[in-house]
């Protein structure tokens, strides 16, 4: 007694092809744009383009230039690194270890920077010491950023490209 074949039960997997490759997911263009409640037509009319190329920008399997994502930036009004996906796999360790120290040469250096405290400013200097003893690729990290990106005197803040209803300037 034979067995019936089991090529038959696999014939439509098998001819359907080998499977499509999963593409990787590069960028969140789409979902900060929403986040920050930036029309479509607004980025297109920043980045002097139409409608339909900044929907495909968007896609998140796009693979876009440096120069373009910063374009994006500017319009988006966020640092880059809010654009862009986290690695699939995680750093390695020396890498992560290095961020994180240098995180901790920023934090120190903005202790450093802003306390009024001659006690303070001198701990502060001692856990630069050892943190250079350390890891001496640290000499020169600079202090975490007090304020965000400074705007020149022309240039107008994200509020001032904001449409409000004319009911909330009437004073009551």
């Amino acid at each position: 007694m034979s067995m019936p074949s089991t090529g038959a039960h696999n014939t439509a997997a098998a001819g359907s092809g080998p499977l499509p490759a999963v593409r990787p997911k590069l960028h969140r263009l789409a979902t900060v744009r929403k986040q920050q409640g930036v029309s479509l037509r607004r980025v297109a009319q920043h980045l002097k383009c139409d409608v339909r190329q900044v929907r495909q920008e968007e896609d998140e399997h796009s693979d876009l230039t440096i120069s373009r994502l910063y374009a994006w930036q500017e319009v988006l009004d966020v640092p880059v690194a809010d654009l862009l996906m986290e690695p699939s796999p995680p750093l390695s360790r020396p890498v992560l270890e290095r961020a994180r120290m240098v995180r901790i040469m920023k934090t120190v250096a903005s202790i450093m920077e802003r306390s009024e405290s001659q006690a303070i400013r001198r701990l502060a200097e001692n856990l630069v010491q050892q943190l250079l003893e350390i890891m001496p690729e640290l000499e020169g990290v600079t202090a975490w950023n007090s304020v965000g990106q400074r705007r020149s005197l022309g240039e107008f803040g994200r509020i001032a490209e904001q449409l409000y209803p004319s009911q909330v300037w009437v004073e009551p």
